[in-house]
């Protein structure tokens, strides 16, 4: 990936309100949930105005490319390390 991003010890406090790794937790409104992690998956609720951000859709265009539409977990999948993605909805956040 061509991404630089900032280290996961920089992440923002709001970041736990946005991303949720709870299995039990409910999907409000304005979010979509994806699972995310090489080995093992890790859930996450992301807000929908992630999908307008580019970095966002790269991981979208990897997710097509490696499952298309079987999506192993039920739901999207990204193919991404956990802190990878962790770093880049920061970044998003914070634009």
């Amino acid at each position: 990936m061509g991404f630089r991003l900032p280290r996961i010890v920089n992440a923002k406090p709001s970041l736990k309100r946005t991303l949720s790794s709870s299995e039990t937790t409910v999907v409000p409104k304005g979010h979509f949930v994806v699972y995310v992690g090489e080995e093992e998956k890790k859930r996450f609720v992301v807000p929908i105005s992630f999908l307008k951000h580019p970095s966002f859709q790269n991981l979208l265009s990897e997710a097509e490319e490696e499952f298309g539409f079987n999506h192993p977990m039920g739901a999207l999948t990204i193919p991404c390390s956990e802190e990878t993605f962790v770093d880049l909805t920061c970044n998003l956040q914070s634009s």
